[in-house]
């Protein structure tokens, strides 16, 4: 008996995969709606509010110290070993290795460079901001702490906003953004979310960062996410671009195919009795003996299912005086 293979979740997953259009028309690309307006407007409010209350040395700084004294990695000593791989999901080089893969595939199988583009256009905004907020501030680390209770700010340092938590919160966030259906943009979000929420409590576990470096690189990360459809334009123009010179590049390296000659008209087959008598017959070929001729005996000739058996004469078995020809009846017997 043949029974069928039932389907896991893994082979559904990929068969939903399968399915799935090459260039999905309900996809639409993201507006500054008002919504987003005001979100991103608070984001910033807070993010100008992180840095101030740095700056005067606030309640805040007072809580950095406080939890640095607390030193977690010494509480919690079982963690470390857990920290010390998580916090791999906030460097740029593996994340960014790991999502540009995945959105080099979606880009490979929907046609279109968007996922690239919008990856590319959001690290280089995050390099830019965040870098120039890290060398601008200049605020050394909890482990170069020269002054206890001071914000530690323009010695040098470049750790305000946290890097590894801004990085968390874009390239993650990255793909919510470019999610093609609003649930999967909500799973995707809350896992950037979570994802993003554990690398910055990582650092501050470890002791690199301040919380108040963690908290203001939540906010860098999610206005960068915030500001993207804003750059959507030029993503699009630089897409035109680069497929219109990948064209014209296969124009010039490509060679045209050959065109068929036309044909002349059509062929009219003629009997041999209105062929014309000088007509020359193609020779047959050396390698190919030509069939010899049949020759029939004269006379009337039958079909095989025609003719009748033909028995050889002089049989090999014994002759039975007991049987009698058909049609007969035997004589009976004494």
């Amino acid at each position: 008996m043949r029974t069928e293979r039932s389907h896991t979740r893994l082979d559904r997953v990929f068969a939903r995969l399968d399915r799935e259009p090459e260039r999905p028309a309900h996809v639409g690309m993201p507006r500054m709606s008002r919504h987003r307006i005001v979100l991103l407007g608070a984001t910033l409010a807070f993010y100008a509010a992180i840095v101030w209350a740095v700056v005067v040395t606030s309640w805040l700084v007072r809580l950095d110290w406080q939890v640095m004294f607390f030193r977690p990695y010494q509480q919690w000593p079982e963690l470390h070993a857990f920290v010390d791989y998580y916090v791999v999901l906030g460097q740029r080089g593996p994340t960014a290795v790991m999502v540009a893969a995945w959105l080099g595939w979606r880009s490979w199988r929907q046609h279109t460079l968007r996922p690239l583009l919008a990856l590319g256009v959001s690290l280089l905004l995050l390099n830019v901001t965040v870098g120039a907020a890290k060398y601008g501030m200049g605020r050394l680390g909890p482990h170069y702490a020269t002054e206890i209770g001071s914000n530690e700010m323009w010695l040098g340092g470049d750790i305000f906003p946290s890097g590894h938590t801004a990085n968390a919160v874009v390239t993650w966030g990255i793909l919510a953004y470019l999610a093609s259906t609003p649930r999967a943009r909500r799973w995707l979000s809350a896992l950037s979310a979570v994802t993003s929420l554990g690398v910055g409590l990582s650092t501050v576990y470890i002791g690199t960062h301040w919380l108040s470096d963690v908290l203001l690189g939540w906010a860098a990360g999610l206005l960068i996410l915030l500001a993207l459809p804003w750059f959507e334009p030029l993503i699009a123009r630089a897409e035109a671009r680069i497929l219109a010179v990948r064209d014209r590049l296969g124009d010039r390296r490509g060679t045209k195919a050959p065109v068929p000659a036309p044909a002349d008209g059509p062929v009219v087959v003629r009997p041999l009795t209105e062929r014309p008598a000088g007509t020359v017959h193609e020779p047959v070929p050396a390698g190919r003996a030509a069939r010899s001729p049949v020759y029939l005996a004269p006379g009337p000739h039958t079909s095989r299912a025609e003719r009748s058996p033909v028995t050889p004469a002089g049989s090999r078995r014994p002759q039975h005086t007991d049987r009698h020809p058909r049609g007969t009846t035997p004589a009976p017997r004494p």
